[in-house]
């Protein structure tokens, strides 16, 4: 009887959850009305159907085309067989498959071994994902976040398993946007030599079957569209927020690239240090976390939405926090940090500072997502000794004396 009750409690809680946050995104503003879904449609249909070059097109009324690798192309290439509505349908439906493997990934592991509802972990998690300001926007566009993020995350599974096809969903991942490379560089900074050659391979076989399949595409990729960063947008636009476009609103006129690159070479050398450490741990969930805010941080271009990339370290900080009750000194610290991390994340904070607003409230604020990412970095706990599964895979980690090294934090 009182599991009836209590499942009775989670269905009217999930219920209020699904009504409110449903209100509240149709309600807030800020909906792109499938901005970037509409670029890759028109690309696809102008390349096929029109016969024009693929990075020529720009979509009518702005100056934006299509900036991805051509590979991408070729995977939406279905596109041109479908008209507009439908192409939103599947974009959508692609979109909650690709956040539901994602969840899973992320969240039933650390259900099963706390023993909670795995449902309703589940179902609670994506109300609370579908709330964050990254996500709204990666679905409001039409955007391909959370399908490149499903990706590299069934690396994590099948590294977890030590299942040799381990690395393949980075490799596609990299040969659709160079972005997502970055995992790559973590599986060799990490050692783990196998996965980092499925994943290169693949990512080369990709790029060589479509030079061959479109090689004019693909030249004008390498040699022209890569280098021109005026067909993604303005540097020191609020939206970019990484660490160039912060030192782009320094001085948005001339943006210190010097500065950038010893940033970048800093924030790097942080990365690879923690990747490792977290690899010897056995902790490749803090490690796809860290290397998640790594790529947002060293992008030239990260835009709110794909800050998506954050949320693993929201549940990695949230995983971390011991209950309240524990007497940890820690668990208060890290609750709090973890919640005020995701009200930042869902609060879409940085659009008050939109304009061309100066001074140094203005511009804290409107670099406060960078700043959530350095803080990441720099303090995500991890290695805490929890397994990843109740029926881990992953070999704990020993020291020399054969001791089970736990508890540790970076």
């Amino acid at each position: 009887m009182n599991g009836l009750r209590a499942s009775r409690w989670r269905v009217l809680l999930l219920a209020g959850l699904v009504l409110g946050i449903g209100t509240a995104i149709a309600l807030l503003p800020g909906h792109r009305g499938w901005f970037d879904v509409g670029v890759y449609h028109g690309a696809v249909n102008h390349w096929v159907r029109g016969h024009g070059q693929l990075y020529d097109y720009v979509r009518p009324g702005t100056e934006y085309g299509f900036t991805y690798p051509p590979f991408a192309a070729v995977c939406m290439l279905p596109m041109a067989l479908l008209g507009w509505y439908p192409t939103i349908a599947v974009n959508l439906a692609v979109t909650v498959a690709a956040t539901a493997f994602v969840l899973y990934v992320l969240i039933d592991p650390i259900a099963r071994r706390e023993g909670w509802s795995r449902w309703f972990s589940f179902a609670l998690a994506g109300c609370l994902f579908a709330m964050l300001g990254p996500v709204r926007d990666t679905v409001s566009f039409g955007q391909i976040n959370l399908v490149l993020m499903a990706l590299v995350y069934l690396d994590l599974w099948l590294l977890e398993r030590r299942h040799w096809l381990a690395g393949v969903g980075s490799g596609v991942a990299a040969a659709i946007k160079l972005t997502p490379a970055i995992f790559i560089g973590y599986l060799l900074v990490t050692r783990q030599w196998r996965a980092a050659a499925v994943a290169s391979g693949t990512a080369a076989a990709a790029t060589a079957l479509t030079a061959v399949l479109a090689p004019g595409a693909s030249r004008t990729y390498f040699t022209d569209a890569l280098w021109d960063t005026g067909r993604v947008g303005v540097l020191d636009y609020v939206s970019n927020q990484s660490l160039l476009g912060m030192v782009a609103r320094l001085n948005p006129a001339h943006p210190d690239r010097l500065l950038w690159v010893a940033l970048v070479g800093v924030v790097a050398a942080v990365w690879v240090r923690r990747a490792r450490r977290v690899a010897w741990l056995g902790d490749h969930r803090a490690g796809f976390a860290l290397t998640g805010v790594a790529a947002c941080l060293i992008s030239p271009i990260t835009w709110v939405h794909h800050l998506v990339w954050l949320a693993p370290a929201l549940v990695v900080l949230a995983d971390a926090a011991p209950p309240l009750d524990s007497g940890d000194p820690q668990a208060r610290r890290r609750l709090w940090a973890s919640i005020g991390a995701y009200v930042l994340l869902a609060s879409s904070l940085v659009w008050l500072w939109s304009g061309d607003d100066r001074g140094v409230v203005p511009y804290v604020g409107g670099n406060s997502y960078v700043l959530l990412a350095l803080g990441m970095l720099l303090f995500l706990p991890v290695g805490d000794g929890r397994p990843a599964h109740q029926d881990d895979t992953v070999d704990e980690p020993v020291t020399s004396r054969g001791e089970i090294k736990s508890g540790e934090s970076l």
